[in-house]
């Protein structure tokens, strides 16, 4: 029995990372149970599905982690009692604290989009102004990493890469916290616009949160004058590019994610074999695609045609 659990089902990514799941564990002829927390950051639900999921002979855990830090010790306990645990998505900090991890490289998918935001705004022969919507008031990793990575690939000096906040470039105007939703978006790009008029590019954790974004822009009637880029791939947000509405997006592969898993689960369970990492890397690599409204030169990118045939959602 494989479990799953998603950090919440109110974002479009894991539902399609729970659809991948379910696919590949019916192809398999695996069991899966599938939980989710009641929202991004409730990682005491999270726990609390984990002890379950060991009390009834889980052979592995998939698990989307809110808060890695958080979770070290359901994870530690779930191990010692013989259960496979996979991170997905979210990395912790240790790389060995899980038996594996399924991830995009969120610090190579932040570097895309800065670097693509950077020469579209300099080919428009613009000066940045800087926001940035992050996802949580305390550090997660996907958090830090896709912030850090944009920033880079921006050409900002992020001194301490394991750490958002420390920068001092004055190009960047200022910082919301989303939680990763529309909802949190909207009200983090309120408060900054009206605190930053000159704000003219956004980067966003996700499109949930970039969807807000946009939406608060629109309704102050600086829609076209502020360049938002971010991270996901799902079909809406590639036709938010599509539309004008986001500049670029980086797609990832939930339903890849998901399958790989369940798969080392199975595979785990029949040989004790666990899954392999990325050469050169401390996690398996599953992807990640640049797709942008007006490609760049120098940053590798698909167009939104492509992108609608390989999104998710």
């Amino acid at each position: 029995m494989v479990g799953l659990i998603t950090k919440t089902d109110g974002n479009p990514f894991f539902v399609a990372m729970e659809e991948g799941a379910r696919q590949r564990a019916y192809e398999l002829d695996v069991e899966l149970r599938a939980y989710t927390g009641e929202h991004d950051g409730d990682w005491e639900s999270q726990a609390r599905a984990m002890a379950e999921l060991v009390e009834d002979g889980a052979d592995g855990i998939l698990l989307t982690p809110s808060d890695p830090m958080a979770l070290r010790d359901a994870v530690r306990e779930a191990r010692q009692a013989g259960t496979l645990v996979i991170a997905l998505d979210t990395p912790f900090e240790q790389w060995d604290a899980v038996d594996g991890t399924f991830a995009t490289d969120n610090f190579r998918a932040g570097e895309l989009i800065g670097r693509w935001a950077r020469a579209r705004l300099e080919a428009d022969g613009g000066e940045a102004n800087i926001a940035t919507l992050d996802g949580y008031p305390t550090p997660v990793s996907v958090d830090v990493l896709r912030n850090q990575g944009f920033l880079k690939g921006y050409g900002i000096d992020v001194k301490d890469a394991g750490k958002i906040g420390d920068e001092d470039d004055a190009r960047i105007m200022g910082r919301g916290v989303t939680m990763g939703t529309e909802e949190g978006g909207r009200r983090a790009m309120e408060e900054l616009i009206g605190q930053r008029p000159s704000i003219n590019l956004v980067y966003a954790i996700n499109e949930p949160a970039a969807t807000g974004a946009y939406a608060a822009l629109a309704d102050l009637g600086l829609d076209e004058d502020v360049l938002i880029v971010t991270i996901d791939g799902g079909c809406a947000g590639v036709r938010r590019v599509a539309a004008g509405e986001f500049g670029a997006t980086v797609m990832q592969y939930p339903l890849e994610m998901a399958r790989l898993g369940v798969e080392a689960v199975a595979e785990h369970a029949r040989t004790g074999e666990k899954p392999e990492n990325t050469p050169g890397l401390d996690f398996h690599d599953t992807g990640a695609a640049l797709v942008a409204g007006e490609p760049v030169a120098g940053v590798p990118s698909i167009g939104v045609a492509e992108g609608l045939r390989e999104c998710w959602g």
